[in-house]
């Protein structure tokens, strides 16, 4: 049992670019199904094209990025196997040195914490401002729990701006640049990890639904803050990489987690990379 789960566990890495420079390797927390009932502004029409069982596939992923100088964590995911993932890779906590957070739903802080106390000690932790601000000012659960993990990590707490695809994109950490995606959360934020002359997005939650919200992008789903504007978000970074070549990987994207987006003249295609 346990050689099969490593082999499991193994058969969900990938690496990205030049892996003497950097590595993008998936955490999954499983796969799954969404219901169409979280779609907002699908017609009878796209439903019966796009999802005719009334459920779609989908995925929970975090993603660590080994650079020579760093690991950084990209969401935790829920914290169900993150731990497990991490020691299939021989990276202890311990060793984690930033922590960049796409949003604040618990499927993407899940693994900050365990009893109010920072599971990655060593870790400079990096929230855009907005998410940061709407999260800490909020009544409810997703606010309680955003506040613990600023709480727990206030020592190593980095709020920063962003710019959207093509603007002055800021540079986190060396081959890490945080980029606006707002709309899902008033703070989503996506990274372009770059290597070389290589380049991966990883998107975060700027869609959840593939089988439907890749050729009908002005589909929203009813986890959105703003659903307009997470539809103009979409719309402006599937049209950016799509023009650029430029990879994707996603926190709801079905395994193996990566793909590229393409035009083929009536609307966009996802073609999975394989591992």
């Amino acid at each position: 049992m346990k050689s099969l789960v490593k082999l499991v566990l193994i058969s969900i890495l990938f690496s990205f670019a030049n892996q003497s420079f950097a590595q993008v390797i998936l955490l999954s927390d499983g796969q799954g199904e969404g219901k169409v009932e979280i779609l907002i502004g699908a017609s009878a029409e796209m439903l019966d094209k796009c999802v005719p069982l009334g459920t779609f596939p989908m995925a929970f992923n975090a993603f660590l990025v080994k650079t020579p100088e760093k690991n950084i964590l990209i969401d935790t995911g829920n914290g169900t196997k993150l731990f497990e993932n991490l020691a299939s890779l021989n990276v202890n906590p311990l060793e984690i040195d930033a922590i960049l957070i796409t949003h604040m739903h618990f499927d993407h802080i899940g693994g900050l914490l365990a009893n109010g106390e920072a599971m990655f000690p060593n870790a400079q932790l990096y929230i855009a401002l907005p998410e940061h601000d709407y999260w800490t000012s909020g009544e409810g659960k997703g606010f309680d729990l955003a506040r613990a993990v600023v709480e727990a990590y206030k020592d190593k707490l980095n709020l920063f701006e962003t710019a959207p695809l093509g603007g002055e994109v800021k540079e986190l950490i060396p081959s890490v640049f945080a980029i606006s995606a707002h709309g899902h959360t008033p703070g989503h934020t996506v990274y372009m990890v770059s290597s070389n002359d290589n380049q991966m997005l990883i998107w975060g939650d700027l869609l959840h639904a593939m089988a439907i919200q890749i050729p009908y992008p002005q589909v929203a789903v009813t986890y959105d803050v703003n659903p307009e504007q997470a539809i103009e978000s979409r719309k402006y970074i599937m049209k950016y990489v799509s023009e650029n070549n430029i990879p994707v990987a996603g926190m709801h994207i079905p395994f193996p987690a990566k793909g590229k987006i393409e035009n083929n003249g009536e609307g966009y295609l996802f073609v999975k990379i394989n591992p």
